[in-house]
């Protein structure tokens, strides 16, 4: 094992006197090429080109000697800290921080952002990275090849965003450039760069507070709010108690994209976007498409509204990870179910309906559940009935099959 490993955060300024002294008595030093060729490196010390992590965290680990690692930015802010301290290594490691590309493009826009959402997207987690760039009016995109502003860009199509593209920052050509979401893809950036993606009405609790990001807090308690809070009636599958089930069956979170066909009055969808959720409401009849944007103007989030007639007006959006499907019956839920989202919940007013959808996602791979779902509200002045609903409440989650061997 390394006798000593020390971790350097490079910003493009000049090595601070620690990093200096680090390095002149370090016998292997491992970095990206532009690292290695600084004139601070010791010219006998062993180099390594810090492609994988991993593989770099084992021939330090072996190496017997005094061990320094070059990193851009801030190497313990989704950099190479996390990889070396894992337990795979063993490696205790000392830090000489920088200041993060995060940092140093807000710092360029002239913007705070202890406001902001901080992803990363390489080609695994571009989709949920969108995601967030949905649901949160203010993210900064930690970039990679083949998931860079153009393809942000592209997979943002129907929300409009602007960017604030930072490129090779730090360096002689560092360039700072601001464009719609939609023009993204007609440029060629250069990599290493950051995206500040904003925009979207402003959300609860915006501003600046006692957390970093969004404010968990915003907002009334509870998943359910009251009819009265949606303007009065709501429609057929959109009781209280029966969107809580709907929530708590799905569990929208951060990253993912939800699905809500036939959103009436839009109190699922916004209900689910203040979760963190990305949300794409979609409905038929254009006084539920204008309730379900009023709503989550109300509740400050981010919600797509797709008018159209499902099950036709799916085909062109974005993959989902989980649906509620409020209306439309087995022919959308056969739809929805062709696109392999995670889990989908549906409602039936007869069992006979029930049986139907159920059938359908059942031959479609899915796992079903049903329950029948009765609420009474009461008048506690006098405890008499003054409302009941049954329903069937349908759960589908994807059988996952494994791979053979």
């Amino acid at each position: 094992m390394a006798d000593r490993v020390t971790v350097i955060g490079w910003d493009g300024s000049p090595l601070t006197e620690a990093a200096r002294g680090a390095l002149g008595a370090a016998t292997l030093v491992a970095g990206a090429p532009h690292h290695l060729t600084l004139p601070e490196v010791p010219a006998e010390a062993q180099r390594v080109r810090l492609g994988s992590v991993s593989l770099a965290g084992r021939r330090i680990a072996d190496h017997r000697g005094t061990a320094v690692v070059l990193a851009d930015g801030d190497p313990a802010f989704f950099g190479v800290v996390r990889t070396l301290r894992s337990p795979e290594f063993g490696l205790e490691v000392e830090v000489v921080p920088a200041v993060s590309p995060v940092a140093a493009a807000f710092a360029r826009a002239g913007m705070p952002w202890d406001d902001a959402q901080v992803v990363v997207a390489h080609k695994r987690t571009l989709r949920r990275a969108v995601n967030v760039c949905r649901a949160h009016t203010k993210v900064a995109v930690l970039t990679a090849p083949g998931a860079g502003p153009a393809e942000l860009g592209l997979l943002l199509e129907g929300v409009h965003r602007t960017f604030v593209i930072c490129e090779e920052l730090g360096t002689e050509r560092e360039q700072v450039t601001v464009v719609t979401s939609d023009k993204a893809a007609d440029h060629t950036w250069r990599d290493p760069n950051v995206v500040i993606v904003v925009g979207g009405h402003p959300g609860a609790g915006e501003g600046g507070g006692w957390i970093a990001g969004r404010d968990p807090a915003a907002g009334p308690r509870g998943w359910t709010q009251p009819a009265a809070t949606y303007g009065g009636a709501l429609g057929e599958g959109e009781t209280d108690l029966l969107r809580a089930a709907q929530l708590a069956r799905l569990g929208p979170r951060l990253g993912d994209l939800v699905w809500d066909i036939g959103c009436g009055s839009g109190a699922f969808a916004a209900e689910a976007a203040r979760g963190g959720a990305a949300v794409i409401a979609v409905d038929r009849d254009p006084q539920a498409c204008a309730r379900t944007e009023s709503a989550a103007r109300a509740f400050g989030v981010q919600v797509q509204v797709v008018h159209g007639d499902a099950p036709h007006i799916l085909e062109n959006l974005p993959e989902p990870d989980v649906v509620r499907i409020g209306g439309g019956g087995a022919a959308v839920a056969s739809a929805v179910a062709d696109r392999r989202p995670q889990r989908i919940v549906a409602h039936a007013v007869s069992r006979d309906e029930a049986e139907l959808v159920g059938r359908d996602l059942t031959e479609h791979g899915y796992r079903v559940q049903c329950a029948l779902l009765q609420s009474v509200e009461l008048d506690v002045r006098a405890w008499t009935e003054t409302e009941r609903s049954v329903a069937f409440l349908l759960t589908g989650e994807i059988v996952r099959r494994e791979s053979p061997r």
